[in-house]
């Protein structure tokens, strides 16, 4: 089996999670603020409180007043067609405007109010959704899934019994990296997949950090049930509404049906277009499924700054909020001593720079056509978010960076795109050992095509039908084979196919080999499962 098997899935996590490692390099470290947390430790009576330095007065003030620059060179330098940027500061909004177009197609302008999918940056809104619940002595973060959730279960039965919201939150499950991700893909419900992780091989628990949106989504409906609402309600009765967020929810319909919003653009032959598919993810809501305006970040992100509280009023006690934001595990291992460590909180990167000056944040990238960033830097109280309509070319992630070293230093250290421009490019090839691979030529002849039809099956991926229609084949996947794809024959027993969804980039092309009783899909062969489907 493949361990390299997730680069292809919705491949973004290797370039995000560097928004963690760079909060901790030079270029994000400078003394604190002379806010709360600055004068407790300025008298003593908290060490850990803040850092020595105070940012220098004006300089937030400066970094607001470079925003506008700085979105118009990364809007140049990467294409993207429309991006919506707030900054929140002494508890209220202090920046927000929008820049481009929502649709290409249309021409729509991109205002505050604009309606984008967060992605995952869902996970951080979501996390403070269970903190309120945690609030209420609801739940606590250390509550196991299976007791609100008495149907999910891990292939480790010690594990399923001791799995707690906390684990999933913060990835340390045990399950693989995007685990279910391809299972939605192909047409599995919520409720399908999060029955076939008990089919999983998982890495040792609470000791490996593998970002997994179902694992998370898991423990998310847990909370839910224990509160007898979905998700979605959930979402709005302890967060959106409290917060006055009207534009913001975790219904696909409610995103798409917004007049005002966003459509997702992919880069076709070079050039950005209106993405042909939509990304759908309902499936996974708590961890990618929320949309908002900046706008409406604003009050979130207002909240987050002001320990839980919104206008005078408690929406998440601190004490619930903290750990979340608090380093949880090893998110990024230093490749050597002198390197610093990225660590993830319950739905955060959550890291402390040099200075001690603590900063969390998250991105979040649909390759269907979003990308999306924030960065809170509590002791100097202020905090940027950023939303594009495109592919992630890592310009939400530089924006937020190049703020960062605005606020902390008065200028920009380090070129960010440079750093995040390629990571991303490199997470955004296609899969597949045949991509740019010429076929033989002559090719071995193929058996006769009937002798392939059939029923396969995997345990984990579930029913594959092979059938022949008009002289060729067909592979039908998922429930009621909704997945379809037309197989090309290459040599011999081997055939290919070209696939473009969430989890497989433009250009990707899966080998499918038959063997006797055995079909081996290339594209399956991941932490999951081998591949292999027997007839």
């Amino acid at each position: 089996m493949r361990r390299d098997g997730h680069r292809q899935k919705r491949a973004w996590t290797t370039a995000i999670s560097l928004v963690a490692v760079c909060a901790l390099g030079a270029a994000c470290d400078s003394g604190s603020s002379s806010g709360p947390a600055a004068s407790s430790a300025s008298d003593g009576a908290d060490v850990n409180a803040a850092a020595a330095n105070p940012i220098a007065p004006g300089a937030i003030d400066n970094a607001v007043g470079q925003i506008d620059g700085m979105v118009d060179e990364l809007m140049r330098t990467t294409g993207t067609p429309g991006m919506a940027v707030a900054v929140v500061h002494g508890g209220k909004q202090v920046y927000a405007k929008g820049f481009g177009v929502a649709n290409m197609a249309t021409g729509a302008k991109v205002d505050a109010d604009t309606v984008f999918q967060l992605a995952s940056v869902s996970k951080s809104v979501g996390s403070s959704v269970v903190a309120a619940e945690v609030t209420k002595k609801a739940i606590t973060w250390d509550t196991p899934i299976v007791a609100n959730l008495p149907s999910f279960a891990l292939s480790d039965p010690w594990v399923t019994t001791h799995v707690t919201v906390a684990d999933m939150y913060s990835h340390r499950s045990g399950l693989p990296e995007h685990a279910g991700d391809k299972l939605e893909s192909i047409g599995y419900s919520q409720q399908d997949v999060l029955a076939r992780m008990r089919s999983v091989p998982l890495s040792p628990f609470r000791a490996t950090y593998d970002y997994t949106n179902f694992g998370l989504t898991a423990a998310a409906e847990s909370v839910a049930a224990k509160s007898g609402k979905d998700w979605a309600t959930l979402s709005a009765d302890t967060i959106y509404t409290p917060l006055g967020m009207s534009s913001t929810s975790s219904r696909y319909s409610d995103f798409i049906s917004r007049p005002d919003h966003a459509i997702g653009h992919i880069k076709i032959d070079g050039k950005w277009a209106p993405t042909t598919f939509q990304r759908e993810p309902d499936a996974q809501s708590p961890a990618g499924g929320v949309s908002s305006s900046v706008n409406d970040m604003s009050h979130w992100l207002e909240m987050m700054l002001g320990d839980g509280t919104y206008q005078g009023r408690q929406i998440v006690s601190p004490e619930s909020m903290v750990p979340a934001i608090s380093p949880e595990i090893v998110s990024n291992p230093p490749a050597g001593p002198a390197d610093r460590t990225g660590f993830y909180g319950y739905g955060f990167n959550s890291s402390v720079t040099a200075d001690g000056r603590t900063m969390y944040s998250h991105s979040g990238a649909f390759s269907s056509g979003a990308g999306t960033n924030f960065v809170a830097i509590p002791s100097a109280d202020v905090a940027i978010v950023t939303l594009t309509n495109a592919a992630p070319t890592g310009a939400a992630e530089s924006l937020g960076m190049q703020f960062a070293d605005l606020v902390q230093y008065g200028e920009r250290r380090t070129d960010w795109f440079d750093l995040y421009g390629p990571a991303f490019e490199d997470q955004s090839k296609p899969f597949g050992s045949l991509v740019g691979v010429s076929r033989p030529a002559p090719s071995t002849p193929t058996q006769p095509l009937a002798s392939y039809a059939g029923t396969y099956t995997n345990g984990y991926y579930g029913p594959a039908t092979v059938s022949e229609r008009d002289g060729r084949l067909q592979l039908s996947l998922g429930p009621d084979g909704r997945a379809t794809y037309p197989l090309t024959h290459w040599s011999g027993n081997e055939f290919t196919y070209s696939m473009r969804d969430e989890n497989a980039e433009d250009g990707s092309i899966s080998k499918v080999t038959f063997d006797g009783p055995a079909m081996t899909v290339e594209y399956y062969d991941d932490e999951e499962s081998n591949g292999v489907f027997t007839r």
